[in-house]
């Protein structure tokens, strides 16, 4: 597996490694000469249906935050390694927000507080205040 021997490669304190079942063949094969220890996570045969296996959901949910970033929805990028600044952009957007306990508002936060600000207001009230046109002088073009 060429992606499990560069890894080892390029940091050797990695010592333990997930893999999906459709890998077994491929890992079980050269994680011991790497020193790697690879766990293959299985499915449990009994179940039927979705079931969220372990360790997996991990990379699931980091592709969903991964998704929030526009540029990385859809393959814009021309070259990988463009490709592989976003991904670094977008984690580091996500750390400093973590790190600083920020949140950036959406459309559904937005929504929301209107409907809260129209109950407790009249309805012009409710959308905040927007300065007017006629607050002051008009500047000129001169």
């Amino acid at each position: 597996m060429p992606l499990l021997t560069q890894v080892a490669a390029d940091h050797p304190a990695i010592t333990k490694a997930w893999a999906d079942n459709g890998y077994r063949p491929k890992v079980t094969e050269g994680d011991a000469a790497l020193g790697v220890d690879v766990e293959v996570v299985r499915r449990d045969p009994a179940t039927s249906g979705f079931t969220a296996l372990p360790r997996r959901w991990v990379i699931e949910r980091t592709f969903g935050w991964l998704m929030l970033h526009r540029r990385l929805v859809r393959d814009y990028e021309a070259l990988p390694a463009r490709s592989e600044a976003m991904i670094h952009v977008a984690m580091i957007d996500l750390m400093t927000r973590r790190l600083t306990r920020e949140s950036t508002p959406t459309l559904r936060d937005t929504l929301t507080q209107i409907r809260q600000n129209s109950r407790d207001q009249t309805p012009t009230a409710a959308l905040g205040s927007f300065p007017s046109r006629s607050a002051g002088p008009v500047p000129s073009c001169s």
